[in-house]
Order: C-alpha cells, then sequence, then structure tokens
C-alpha cells in the first residue's frame, strides 16, 4: 500500500471514529473557538464534521487527483468556514460549512486538475463542473447527427456563456493533455527525442525578419522621394485610392473633385505610371512594382 492509500484510510478511520456532535456542545465548541480562540475546541469541531467533507471529496473523485488530498483540502474548507462561523445564529455548522468545503474542492480541482488554467470567473467554474453531467442527460434526448452543435447551445445558455467557451471546455475534458517534453515513441525518430523537438514554427527565420524589415523602410523612402514629382490633385487621389487603408471610390472622389469617375481613373493611372518611371530611373538595380 503506498503512502497516499495510507493517509487515505487513516483520516477516513479518524472521521469514522470522531463522534457526533449534539446541538448545543457543537454551539459551545464554535463559541469557545471564536472568543478564545481555544484550539481544542476548533479540533473537536472539524473532527466532527470530517465526514461530511469526505463525501464531498468523493463527488470530486473522478477528476483523477488524489483522493488523500481531496479529502485534505475538505479539511482546509472545514477550517474556513470555523473561522467564519456565527455560533449566534440559529444555523448548524454542517450547514454552513457545507459551502465552504465545496468551494475549497473547487478550487483545488481547478489549480490541479490540468497545468493550463482555465476560466476563472463563476460562469466558467460552474461550465467546468456541470458539463459532463449537462452533455450527458442532454445526449439522451438529441439526434446523434445535430447532437454537438445543439447540445453546445444548449449548455451555453443554461451555464450562461458562449457556444465558443462550450466547445473550448468540451475539447479540453474530452482530450488528454499531453506534454511537449514527453518521450516521441515514433520509430523514425532518434532515441532520446522529445515532441518539442518537432514542433515546426512556420515563422519567417530571424535574419529574414531583419531583412525584410529594411527592404520595406528603403522602399517607402524611395516611395516618399517619388511622390514629390506629383501635382496636387494627383497626389491626392492616389492618396486617397492607394495609400489609405479604406480606399476611396472612383466616384466618391469624382464627385469631391467635380470630375467623372472616369477622369479620376485616367488621373491615378497617369499618377502611377510617372511614380513608376521615375522609381525605375532612380533605382534601377532594385525591381520596383506598383500595382
Amino acid at each position: 500500500m503506498d503512502q497516499g492509500s495510507r493517509l487515505r484510510r487513516g483520516l477516513i478511520r479518524a472521521a469514522r471514529d470522531a463522534p457526533f456532535l449534539q446541538r448545543e456542545e457543537e454551539h459551545q465548541l464554535a463559541l469557545r473557538w471564536k472568543e478564545d480562540r481555544d484550539e481544542v475546541a476548533l479540533h473537536r469541531l472539524t473532527q466532527a464534521h470530517m465526514r461530511l467533507a469526505i463525501a464531498l471529496a468523493h463527488r470530486f473523485r473522478h477528476y483523477g487527483l488524489p483522493m488523500a488530498d481531496l479529502i485534505q483540502e475538505g479539511h482546509v474548507g472545514l477550517l474556513e468556514a470555523a473561522s467564519r462561523f456565527e455560533p449566534e445564529r440559529d444555523v448548524r455548522f454542517s450547514t454552513y460549512a457545507t459551502w465552504w468545503v465545496r468551494a475549497a474542492l473547487q478550487d483545488y480541482v481547478l489549480r490541479n486538475w490540468s497545468i493550463v488554467r482555465g476560466g476563472t470567473s463563476s460562469n466558467q467554474k460552474a461550465l467546468f463542473f456541470n458539463l459532463r453531467r449537462l452533455r450527458a442527460r442532454l445526449s439522451q434526448t438529441m439526434d446523434a447527427t445535430t447532437a454537438r452543435t445543439a447540445m453546445h447551445r444548449e449548455i451555453a445558455v443554461a451555464v450562461g456563456v458562449s457556444e465558443a467557451d462550450v466547445a473550448l471546455m468540451d475539447a479540453r475534458l474530452s482530450n488528454p493533455e499531453m506534454s511537449l517534453n514527453a518521450a516521441s515513441h515514433d520509430s523514425d525518430n532518434e532515441p532520446g527525442a522529445e515532441r518539442m523537438d518537432f514542433l515546426v514554427d512556420r515563422a519567417p527565420l530571424p535574419d529574414e525578419q531583419v531583412g525584410e524589415a529594411i527592404d520595406g523602410e528603403r522602399r517607402a523612402r524611395w516611395l516618399r522621394a517619388a511622390l514629390g514629382i506629383l501635382s496636387e490633385r494627383e497626389l491626392k487621389i492616389l492618396s486617397e485610392r492607394r495609400l489609405n487603408d479604406d480606399g476611396a471610390t472612383l466616384e466618391s472622389l469624382g464627385d469631391r473633385f467635380g470630375i467623372s469617375k472616369e477622369r479620376v481613373r485616367q488621373i491615378e493611372n497617369r499618377a502611377l505610371e510617372k511614380l513608376r518611371k521615375v522609381l525605375v530611373d532612380r533605382h534601377s538595380h532594385a525591381a520596383v512594382a506598383l500595382a
């Protein structure tokens, strides 16, 4: 039996052997802890409710985390509940502690279920912990051919998130994570190779990026210098048509300058031809293309 199993059995045995508390005794223990910080009273109070922590921890066992760790996190929730419990209110400690134990367990699962942190908003937590249950229920009533899209839509409405969030969480819960540092077992790979060694970076190489940036700056200087040969109207039309992101239409420019859209097209083509000629004359060693 490994250490984790021994720890889990010990915690369960201790919880089973702890005596139940009567309402008045529970009230007195809570008062002693709140007013006198009596740690003996705190221990008796929390130990008597470890059955609750174990029962709630058992509900989270299917996330693949050690049961002993879940039980200990449940105990952390009991301690948090004890620190906030108000004995003067007519509420049993178990009723109050249930929320804190569940919150501690949910937080632990979210932090340790995956090396990739998921959403931490209340809606994202609700999606994480309810997706499997909702998916299982809806799959019984939906047609298999349309189940996936319709199911995601239904779950998104029920939880209050987007369909994209549901699809992403569904993919994460349905597929095991794989470490990039894990050994690659492909027979064609050399011994000791890791998965990361075979990832392809499709971005340009650093020297290519630098070369492109330098060439881009050079072409921009050539163009700014060449624009000086254009008339004011040619420069305005060419700027509106080719140098702005939106790109004005021939018709809108014709209305602005009081000419036909065909005349605007002629002026644009003439300006481009003038630019092409001056750039080739000045920089015949470089390939210049204006479209």
